[in-house]
């Protein structure tokens, strides 16, 4: 009988083993930034990614990648789409060729102010709305996944911009829908990566730039390339970056996998936008020591801006798909309400 005993436990023990393996099985995702590893954003992207393999005790690895090392800049969501990401950390306008409505929750002329933006974004419905405009692609984001960062600096600049005509004729590089309204104004817009802005100006390839925050592009030495950094937030308010999800990988984790990915990546989300606030004041210093003239955009310019921005979203609303209008109306809606408390 003890015999019999003995081998029934062994038995049990070699049929429970395999589930236990299974049960401990580790999870491995890898996750890319858009940007060049001196960039702010995909230095937190990398820190949320080490940080959700911490929490996780391992079970959920997250491998962090730089911007353009794995899949070309700016490809991420098709990545993450094909699953050779299981997560990225990007901008919506980049995508700009599968839907036109990105570029509305993006660095955008007339957008919410990055706190607003937040705000619409996870309890307004905004990554709701996300998800259904990306309908039929296997990606999406949820509350707590955007940084807004504060406003971009409008130009580093070759070029003094004093009135509306200065733009005409500019090679600027400026992307997603502020791309479209500065063509409006006559400037000649290219599209470059962020990690080729320095050479391109050194070059000679372009006369002013558009690229993230002060704080970013502080450290990015920009102001050996551009006299002059114009601020103003007239074409974007906010400059915000998402994290992005590959929709079957995500329903296969465990929920509480689940939970500890969105508390660590809505946790590096702020942290990013208040760090890159602090860094940005600092940063207006460190340029005019540089050598740089920062200066406030003209009004005349901001005003011309406003309008070709207005204009411009009016028309394409019209002509979009419904999603297009449904986005633009609920930020617009959101940002009346906001300022209806001032």
């Amino acid at each position: 009988m003890k015999r019999f005993t003995t081998l029934v436990v062994l038995a049990l023990f070699l049929i429970a083993v395999p589930f236990a393996m299974a049960a401990e099985t580790k999870i491995v995702w890898k996750s890319s930034g858009h940007g060049p590893a001196s960039d702010p954003s995909q230095i937190f992207h990398d820190e949320a990614c080490k940080a959700i393999t911490k929490a996780t005790g391992g079970r959920l690895t997250v491998k962090p990648f730089v911007g353009g090392s794995i899949i070309p800049v700016y490809k991420e969501l098709d990545a993450v789409n094909d699953n050779v990401l299981q997560m990225a950390y990007t901008c919506p306008m980049y995508n700009l060729d599968k839907w036109s409505a990105a570029g509305l929750i993006s660095s955008r002329p007339g957008a919410l102010a990055g706190e607003v933006l937040r705000a619409w974004f996870d309890y307004a419905g905004g990554a709701a709305l996300m998800n259904k405009m990306m309908t039929g692609y296997n990606v999406i984001t949820m509350p707590g996944c955007l940084s807004p960062l504060p406003e971009e600096v409008f130009l580093h600049s070759k070029v003094k911009i004093r009135k509306v005509s200065d733009l005409k004729g500019l090679r600027v590089r400026c992307m997603g829908d502020g791309g479209e309204v500065m063509k409006k104004l006559g400037a000649s817009v290219v599209i470059i990566s962020g990690g080729d802005l320095y050479e391109a100006m050194q070059r000679g390839v372009l006369d002013a730039f558009e690229y993230s925050t002060l704080a970013s592009d502080w450290n990015m030495h920009f102001n050996e390339v551009a006299k002059y950094v114009i601020l103003s937030p007239v074409r974007a308010p906010s400059d915000p970056q998402v994290f992005f999800f590959n929709k079957t990988a995500w329903e296969k984790l465990p929920e509480d996998l689940k939970v500890i990915v969105q508390e660590v990546v809505s946790s590096y989300t702020q942290k990013q936008h208040e760090y890159l606030i602090a860094e940005s004041i600092k940063a207006v210093e460190s340029f005019k020591k540089a050598g740089c003239e920062v200066y406030k955009l003209p009004k005349e310019v901001e005003d011309a801006v406003a309008k070709a921005a207005d204009e411009f979203y009016t028309a394409k609303s019209k002509k979009e798909k419904p999603i297009f209008a449904e986005i633009y109306n609920s930020m617009k809606n959101f940002g009346k309400a906001y300022d209806s408390m001032k």
